[in-house]
């Protein structure tokens, strides 16, 4: 679906599917130390059973920022389960959430590091950025800013992002790092497979189907009938008859 659009915004389907093929390879082994997919699913599976319900997805990139949002919804609507493949009622599912370094260090990480033992973290890290920005001199000698003069805010997010793993280490926050060596279409292809591979895996361990969303086709099938759609009138009744009966508390 998103292969079309993105060669009409200009990016290399070939490169994507290339980078994809390339995961490919390396998630086939049953390794787990050598297969990143299979590793980021168990490591998600294991500190899920030991109250980590929530993953945090931290790009050191705005490039990278979607990503995060694309993560969101594929982790969020494979994984958040009622039943397993039992037909057993589990309500199963980490909680995706996203952040931007360095801009969300400001807002969310005193939480992240001091806050409630409930959390895995994955960083996104560039190694080599597309531009580099550097830092000039300042034009009143200060002792607080000197030390940034010759520098590049490329080496600054690098440096905040090293410090921010390095206290949430320290405060026994479990995180993992996806490294980059470029964004591009190669690298993308790699991390959009690795994650869809990871979250069929994840599904596996926790014994649900990742495949189907049955919550949002409740939704679906329901605006449908709020909507008049053709062949929805019968259960825009009973909709209408189950809104009716309930006690609604209105502030």
């Amino acid at each position: 679906v998103g292969l079309f659009p993105a060669m009409l915004s200009g990016l290399s389907g070939d490169e994507l599917l290339s980078g994809a093929g390339f995961a490919v390879s390396k998630c086939g082994t049953e390794d787990l130390l050598q297969n990143p997919a299979y590793l980021f699913g168990a490591i998600n599976y294991l500190l899920y059973r030991k109250g980590k319900r929530s993953v945090v997805m931290l790009p050191y990139s705005d490039r990278l920022y979607r990503t995060a949002d694309w993560f969101r919804q594929l982790w969020a609507e494979s994984l958040g389960k009622r039943v397993n493949l039992k037909k057993e009622v589990v309500h199963v599912g980490p909680t995706p959430i996203k952040a931007l370094g360095v801009t969300d260090q400001h807002s969310q990480v005193q939480l992240y590091v001091e806050g409630p033992f409930d959390k895995l973290f994955a960083f996104l890290e560039v190694e080599s950025f597309s531009e580099t920005v550097p830092i000039p001199p300042f034009e009143k000698p200060d002792p607080t800013t000197d030390y940034l003069a010759g520098k590049s805010m490329n080496r600054l997010i690098s440096a905040e992002k090293k410090a921010t793993e390095l206290a949430m280490t320290r405060h026994e926050r479990p995180n993992v790092t996806f490294k980059f060596p470029v964004v591009s279409e190669f690298t993308l292809g790699q991390i959009f497979m690795i994650l869809e591979i990871a979250t069929a895996y994840t599904g596996r361990l926790f014994e649900i189907d990742p495949f189907n969303q049955p919550g949002v086709e409740e939704g679906k099938l329901a605006t449908y009938a709020f909507m008049g759609r053709e062949g929805f009138q019968e259960k825009r009744k009973l909709i209408e008859d189950e809104l009716n009966s309930r006690k609604i508390y209105q502030v």
